[in-house]
């Protein structure tokens, strides 16, 4: 997933320079709001799909929820600090950070709402914290917990991330993380929102 999305980072700035010269470019970049919906009809197909999460939610109750909710709070904080200390205005700082790790979604949606710059901080952003997740699940399984290997794939961990969680944690936690994945991909374009509600 890795590679593909640096192939299709690498094909879209081609086809942007190339965009003058070729109708369907121009087409899509003007069309990009039907392509996002089309990307967040996408993810509804995708949770639907997911037949037991709404069964293991009620299952596990309150437990099913504490994670993706940690989660969601603790990006939203780290965009505040990331603000804090690049000095990015807080719209943009806060709804890169509470993508959490979806960059697909957050590359396209940033950029739409701020500009090419911010979108792209987005993509790339995002797509290091999906990266990173890769190497650091061995590595937090070891020294802290399964909950943190969730907590550090954030909405990737019930899909690109989710064969390190079958591979380094338990079959509980395996369930956990699908659910975390499919709650906090709802959130994102929550969270989005919020944040430039809130300090746009």
């Amino acid at each position: 997933m890795v590679v593909y999305a640096l192939i299709a980072l690498i094909a879209g700035v081609v086809c942007g320079r190339l965009a003058g010269d070729f109708p369907v470019f121009e087409f899509l970049l003007a069309h990009s709001e039907m392509v996002l919906n089309f990307l967040m009809f996408s993810v509804g197909v995708s949770i639907g799909f997911q037949k037991g999460v709404f069964a293991k939610i009620r299952q596990y109750h309150i437990k099913a929820l504490i994670i993706p909710a940690l989660v969601i709070v603790g990006s939203f904080a780290g965009g505040l600090i990331g603000c804090a200390v690049t000095g990015y205005p807080l719209a943009e700082g806060t709804a890169i950070a509470s993508c959490m790790g979806w960059y697909s979604l957050g590359g396209i949606t940033i950029e739409q709402l701020s500009g090419g710059m911010y979108g792209g901080i987005a993509f790339l952003s995002n797509l290091m914290r999906e990266i990173l997740s890769f190497f650091l699940i061995p590595l937090l399984i070891k020294w802290l917990n399964a909950a943190s290997c969730i907590a550090a794939a954030g909405a990737t961990s019930e899909d690109t991330t989710l064969p390190m969680m079958m591979k380094y944690t338990t079959e509980e936690y395996v369930v956990l993380s699908v659910i975390n994945g499919a709650l906090c991909s709802a959130a994102v374009p929550v969270m989005i929102t919020l944040c430039y509600q809130i300090f746009g």
